[in-house]
């Protein structure tokens, strides 16, 4: 199965602040603020929604194709998806524009000051799908993540007009959009991606209600936090899988991108959506215990063994063959 991921591709500059933000400010000069902070560390991390879904993809051993824009310093960034098992060939290099990124302060409250260069993203809206179907020899999935907003638009209607099954997945990109173009991305998803509160969002700006938004998609997938995930299909009783046991909590960040790649490749692997969700699961697990949403190592038999502890042998028994050794 042939699965094409496309989403932001970018890096991430996190560094830390050893006071407080709220020392520094006057409070009768803050409309001419001028501010520069000597920070302690900084850790530069690998990425964006389709690349961190791809990676995942990739330790899974489905051989994702990563649809996204990158500047020309991707070069590096590339060579470790490609080695990590992600076809990066569709990858739209910019000429003028570097890779987006996020550069970010944290001090000692955990207080933010953050910035979000789109940068060469913005081009991913001249991506067209069919050039990525004929490289591979035709596309059975494409998930349509957070992106600049007129490519995503662009690829569903495309996926529509070809007869391209999609899975729709705008996760933090629904705050900037308007009900019109929520519906044009539902409306014949083979799959919605969202969590308990985008749920409510998507409902509220579309003005659908939940079971008129069954009507228009295959399966409704909503992820729960540490309450795992439920699936909703119309006429068809919720599957409801719960989250492995975390060994140790490092980092949330990817933790959603992680159980997309789990299930997407269960998906691949054409188990059915319980086991989908349950390596979904086991995948954002890995990642929770992990600081970065690249750093984790999926080991066959650790992940087995973990695999059966959650979900019993029935469930293991039917992931364990599919598994790359």
């Amino acid at each position: 199965m042939r699965i094409a991921v496309t989403g932001s591709i970018a890096t991430d500059h996190l560094m830390s602040f050893p006071g407080r933000f709220a020392d520094q400010f006057v409070a009768d000069q803050l409309h001419t603020v001028s501010l520069s902070f000597l920070v302690d560390s900084l850790d530069v991390r690998r990425g964006g929604v389709a690349a961190n879904i791809c990676f995942g993809m990739g330790q899974l051993g489905t051989r994702p194709i990563l649809v996204g824009a990158a500047g020309d310093d991707f070069g590096e960034y590339r060579a470790w998806l490609e080695r990590h098992g992600v076809d990066t060939a569709s990858v739209r290099i910019s000429e003028v524009l570097h890779t987006a990124r996020f550069i970010c302060t944290t001090d000692a409250d955990h207080n933010q000051i953050g910035s979000f260069y789109t940068g060469a993203m913005s081009e991913a809206r001249l991506i067209e799908l069919q050039h990525v179907a004929e490289r591979v020899g035709g596309l059975d999935l494409v998930s349509i993540g957070a992106d600049d907003p007129e490519a995503m638009v662009r690829h569903t209607e495309e996926c529509r007009t070809r007869g391209i099954p999609f899975a729709a997945d705008f996760s933090q990109q629904i705050a900037r959009m308007e009900g019109e173009d929520i519906r044009t991305l539902v409306d014949g998803a083979a799959y919605l991606f969202n969590n308990e509160y985008e749920a409510g969002l998507i409902e509220a700006k579309t003005a659908w209600t939940a079971d008129e938004i069954l009507d228009r998609v295959g399966a409704r997938v909503t992820t729960l936090g540490a309450n795992g995930v439920r699936i909703d299909r119309k006429g068809e009783p919720s599957i409801v899988v719960g989250c492995a046991e975390e060994e140790t909590k490092a980092d949330p960040t990817g933790v959603g991108d992680a159980f997309r790649a789990g299930f997407l490749s269960g998906l691949a692997w054409g188990v059915s959506l319980e086991r989908a969700a349950q390596v979904g699961c086991m995948l954002a697990t890995l990642v929770i215990e992990t600081l970065g949403t690249q750093e984790y190592e999926l080991r066959r038999g650790h992940f087995i063994e973990r695999f059966t502890k959650a979900y019993g042998d029935e469930a293991a028994t039917e992931v364990r063959d599919h598994l790359p050794a």
